[in-house]
């Protein structure tokens, strides 16, 4: 079981790594896939072939493929009919050896009829060789409705919407599966008008077509026009009205969707899953708390949204404490999704320990090789600063499996560490192995190079990176920049570069040099800067703060009081900084201006000392670091 160990206050998130994934059983309502169907019903005249059918066919649904074909080759030819040489044909399709089915297709004494092309059609459908499926279609001796709905549905299984259209409009029939499956597929494109039409032509429709009519309009924001819709449906059952509740959520109407999950005369866990996920999408984290807490049974998803839940409301602690619970409950086993968010939990605390304990869980399942969990352990692993084993783990677990991302992870990690030649030799090797970097690299090795102040090799990757006309060079690239010219002291060559963007620069933008100006003391500049926030965000407290520090650091102490007095009269105030260690087992907390802690009288001369050194070795120390009784003392 994970033990957690923590002090019980509020911590702040370093970054949001959020999976909130909206599992509310809507997804079997609009998706279309293509299947393999191996005969269930047999009308074989000879009853030896009928009891040879049915263990083919039971072999085949189990996946025993050997098996199968050892007793296929075994029995006489008599003894084979069409539903025979279809069951061994579904049977390898449905295993995704679609070669062999084909060789055994293709042979001379091979039965086929519609059922058996259709097979075969799905199978390439399946594996998204559509050119194959497309040959195949065309010489089919014989088509029925199935034939048809499983090119459409392929069409649309592989995003080619427009291709499944026109073959659906030359359908010479079409049953409802056939218009339901368009109808989905318009849905899921974004396409709801011309959903919305091909619904009206609809002769007959079934629950599906409604629901899926009710889900695409809500998901497109028209969710009056789905309500209206719903309320029509001549028969609703709990898949619909999900759909209802999860559009109403989904459209920031809770009250709306909580009325209707009230109402609902009968619920499945979908229907939990999906008003708790609506909660938590809107910021209502306490009612889905109650609500999480009234569930009759909980799955997987349950519990995962509620951890996801915690960690994107920056209550990491508290994703730990339902994670320990849900290890405790019996059948209930995380999946993918569970570990990410776990993990995203340990990162934002620097729990190493609990990620430790994480890392150990995930040892015993299946998830141990997957990409995702395994670039999530790299990023708490790297959080919680052990870079050598989030290096190791780069190193062995992704070497087959590395992608952009994964490179732009770790470069990232260095970036937050400081390590910018590490960064930099990282970023080169990527290069070397054919890997093109993205604007997400840029960023990470841009913020590399400002956090290690190496201001020379910045400004050559940026200079790069406007030279590569494949790349949009992006406000965060810009902001990176500002930040390292500000780090430096170049505040003139940084406000140059905002006035560059030629658009609105962001209030990050800003900030970062008005961070500059606070730390190398530039009261003009910073009266400006501070100014462009402040028409922004007239609330925004930390430019107060830091425009009234720089005063202060210059000696203006009227000017930082009329400042201070300004925040006072407009009642904003700027959260304390916190920070936290972990030694042997335990948490020390740490606040600005906070001097509880057991061991400050040893804690501060040192950081004294620190800073005394830091200062002499080159680093970026202001002195109204020391000012107002040592506030600023504690990182």
């Amino acid at each position: 079981m994970l033990v957690i160990s923590r002090a019980s206050i509020p911590f702040r998130n370093f970054d949001k790594f959020i999976i909130l994934r909206s599992l509310n059983g809507l997804q079997s309502v609009i998706s279309v896939k293509c299947k393999t169907t191996i005969p269930s019903i047999d009308s074989s005249a000879n009853s030896s072939t009928a009891r040879s059918n049915w263990l083919i066919t039971k072999l085949s649904k189990e996946g025993k493929i050997s098996q199968v074909r050892k007793l296929f080759d075994k029995l006489p030819e008599r003894d084979k009919d069409v539903i025979t040489w279809t069951a061994v044909i579904s049977g390898y399709i449905k295993l995704g050896l679609i070669e062999e089915a084909r060789k055994l297709f293709d042979r001379v004494d091979s039965k086929k009829n519609v059922v058996t092309w259709t097979a075969m059609l799905s199978g390439y459908m399946r594996s998204n060789r559509i050119l194959d499926a497309e040959r195949l279609f065309e010489v089919m001796p014989v088509k029925n409705v199935v034939s048809w709905n499983t090119m459409v549905g392929g069409y649309v299984q592989n995003g080619m919407v427009d291709k499944a259209f026109e073959l659906f409009d030359g359908m010479p029939e079409r049953n409802v599966v056939s218009w339901n499956t368009m109808l989905t597929a318009l849905v899921q494109c974004g396409r709801v008008e011309d959903a919305r039409a091909l619904f009206d032509k609809m002769h007959k429709r079934d629950v599906i077509s409604w629901t899926s009519m009710v889900a695409g309009l809500a998901k497109n924001g028209k969710v009056d026009e789905a309500k209206r819709v719903f309320d029509r449906m001549p028969e609703k059952n709990v898949v619909s009205w999900n759909a209802m509740i999860t559009g109403y959520a989904q459209n920031m109407k809770l009250d709306e969707a909580f009325d209707l999950f009230e109402r609902m005369p009968e619920r499945d866990l979908s229907s939990w899953n999906g008003m708790i996920t609506g909660f938590i999408q809107n910021g209502e984290l306490r009612k889905a708390e109650i609500l999480f807490d009234k569930m009759p049974c909980k799955n997987v998803v349950s519990w995962t949204t509620m951890i996801t839940g915690y960690v994107q409301g920056e209550e990491s602690e508290e994703a730990l404490k339902i994670f320990s619970k849900m290890l405790a409950e019996d059948g209930v086993k995380p999946n993918e999704g569970t570990f990410v968010s776990v993990l995203s939990a340990c990162s934002d605390l620097a729990g190493i320990v609990e990620g430790q304990q994480v890392h150990q869980t995930i040892a015993k399942t299946v998830y141990q090789g997957s990409e995702i969990v395994v670039s999530t352990l790299i990023n708490m692993y790297s959080k919680c600063g052990e870079l050598t084993i989030a290096r190791r783990m780069f190193d062995d677990e992704l070497i087959s499996q590395r992608d952009v991302v994964s490179w732009n992870g770790m470069i990232a990690a260095y970036a937050h560490h400081g390590c910018g030649w590490e960064a930099i030799r990282l970023f080169k090797k990527m290069s070397d192995l054919r890997f093109k970097p993205n604007d997400a690299t840029y960023v990470a090795l841009l913020s590399a190079c400002s956090h290690s102040g190496m201001v020379e090799e910045g400004q050559r990757y940026f200079d790069e990176l406007v030279s590569d006309k494949s790349i949009r060079v992006k406000e965060d690239h810009y902001a990176c920049l500002v930040d390292l010219c500000s780090r430096a002291g170049k505040l003139k060559e940084a406000f140059e570069y905002i006035v560059q963007l030629g658009t609105k620069p962001s209030v990050s933008v800003w900030e970062a040099l008005l961070a500059g100006c606070h730390v190398h003391r530039d009261v003009n500049l910073g009266k400006l800067v501070a100014k462009k926030i402040l028409e922004a965000e007239p609330e925004n407290a930390s430019a107060y703060l830091l425009l009234s520090n720089i005063y202060a650091s210059r000696g203006k102490w009227r000017d930082a009081a009329k400042v201070r007095l300004k925040m006072k009269d407009k009642g904003l105030k700027k959260q304390p900084g916190c920070s936290w260690i972990e030694v042997g087992n335990k948490v020390h907390v740490f606040v600005v201006g906070a001097k509880s802690h057991s061991h400050a009288n040893l804690i501060y001369p040192l950081l004294r000392e620190l800073h005394a050194k830091m200062r002499k070795a080159g680093g970026s120390i202001s002195n109204n670091d020391y000012q107002e009784n040592d506030d600023f003392l504690v990182i």
